[in-house]
């Protein structure tokens, strides 16, 4: 009755820890972060006492538990030739099972840890030759700009060439005519 009482305390301090939550996200700027480290700690101070309440429980039910154990064994007439002689390991098989239930959750955690990792590698890969390809394209580019703007270059000097020649060839046709005549 005391646990459940105790339970039920909790839960309420719970639900006034969320309300308060969401009260100190209303406070001004200058106060927000303080009163979110207080509520903050205050959930971490309920998660200590509602963590230490189970294991109160647990560890009740396992004093219980053996106390049952126990009065089944002192209860129990042995014979001496009893053909239901038997040795309780249920609980030593569990927990083995537990540890191997661990041990093939960690390999599947490594496991799919490890084929994270070579698909990032994989992406790595292809983004370094994503990125060659992109370095080449705009070096292509900017080698094609520097001929563009040669050639550009070219034809403005060679138009004033061509006009630069032709007043020369006008010039001397000129005098030509000028002085042969």
């Amino acid at each position: 009755v005391v646990e459940n009482e105790i339970q039920a305390r909790i839960d309420n301090i719970f639900s006034n820890l969320e309300r308060l939550e969401i009260l100190s996200s209303k406070e001004p700027p200058n106060k927000r972060q303080n009163a979110k480290l207080r509520v903050d700690q205050l959930k971490y101070d309920i998660q200590h006492l509602q963590t230490a309440l189970r294991n109160f429980q647990h560890r009740r039910y396992i004093r219980e538990q053996q106390e049952r154990q126990r009065e089944e064994l002192l209860a129990r007439t042995f014979t001496t030739n009893d053909s239901d002689t038997t040795i309780p390991i249920d609980e030593t098989l569990q927990f083995n099972e537990s540890l191997q239930n661990a041990h093939r959750g960690m390999d599947d955690l490594i496991g799919s840890g490890t084929n994270i990792l070579q698909g990032l590698r994989d992406q790595r890969m292809t983004l370094k030759g994503t990125h060659k390809k992109i370095l080449d394209v705009a070096n292509m580019l900017g080698l094609s700009n520097t001929v563009m703007r040669l050639i550009e270059k070219r034809a403005f000097q060679d138009k004033y060439f061509m006009i630069g020649g032709m007043i020369l060839t006008c010039v001397i046709m000129f005098l030509v005519v000028q002085y042969l005549t």
